[in-house]
């Protein structure tokens, strides 16, 4: 049989094989609805129950790498002592040497989380991460590391989104929008670990708060990692000062400096009712 002019057309296409069509702008709504569906039936195939999300920079690295980009920054500046560039290169390389410990203790806590929920076929508090490097990478590593599953919802970027090699392969999303991403975020979340990160680290902190805040979310621990870091970044009283939010908004969340301790706050607001 061969192809006529009719057969050929793309209008002969059928609508559900036809990419083309699926493309188009007026075709958002049935794009918006596949990319729930798609995680939320896989992760329902996984036997997915419950998540963590782990959250931070994807910039950070582990230490010995942040290690060796402190020293050829420093090598770099030895060559042109004035540069200003070359001068704030090091600096960022200092600064990220002094956090890259919190890799280690993303990749600590999902580790321990991993290995004490994932038991006798169980999937509770599966880590999911944004799926890209740095912090993301951390979270499934750990998870990696004690054989137990992990989720990355990925998305596309102009930079440093790739899928890291720790993700759980059937479980690595890949998504075109961000609504999507972040409602699979929450949906089956008991808590939010947030390790110190950028723009994306802060949206999804302060969108998680928002949620609690109203209401529109309910059950989620929210724990920062390093209060240090937190309380010089921002300056959490100045909202109550300013009558922006209330007193007891400040309870929306908690510091923790290691993983054990972290963990420890999400037992314990989660105990009642559940076999952690």
């Amino acid at each position: 049989m061969f192809d006529s002019p009719q057969s050929s057309s793309p209008a002969y296409k059928r609508a559900d094989s036809d990419s083309e069509f699926l493309q188009r702008d007026e075709l958002r709504a049935a794009r918006l609805q596949l990319e729930w569906l798609k995680a939320e039936l896989i992760h329902q195939d996984e036997g997915i129950e419950s998540t963590i999300v782990v959250f931070g920079s994807a910039r950070l690295v582990e230490p010995n790498a942040a290690q060796a980009k402190l020293i050829e920054a420093e090598q770099n500046l030895a060559q042109s002592p004035n540069d200003a560039d070359r001068q704030q290169a090091v600096v960022i390389a200092k600064n990220q040497l002094a956090l890259a410990p919190y890799y280690d203790e993303a990749r600590e806590f999902s580790r321990l989380v991993s290995s004490t929920c994932q038991l006798d076929g169980r999937c509770e508090y599966v880590i999911v991460t944004g799926g890209g490097p740095g912090i993301m990478e951390a979270g499934n590593r750990g998870a990696s590391d004690v054989g137990a599953k992990s989720i990355g919802l990925n998305i596309n970027l102009p930079f440093e989104q790739a899928p890291n090699p720790y993700i759980t392969p059937s479980l690595c999303f890949q998504f075109r929008y961000f609504a999507l991403r972040k409602m699979h975020f929450l949906y089956r979340a008991k808590a939010l670990v947030v390790f110190p990160g950028g723009f994306g680290t802060m949206d999804e902190l302060f969108e998680t708060l928002t949620l609690l805040q109203t209401g529109k979310v309910q059950g989620v621990s929210v724990i920062l990692i390093g209060k240090d870091y937190w309380e010089d970044l921002i300056n959490w009283k100045k909202f109550v000062e300013f009558g922006l939010i209330s007193p007891k908004d400040l309870s929306l969340f908690n510091f923790a400096e290691t993983a054990t301790e972290a963990w420890d706050i999400i037992v314990r607001e989660h105990q009642e009712g559940t076999d952690v």
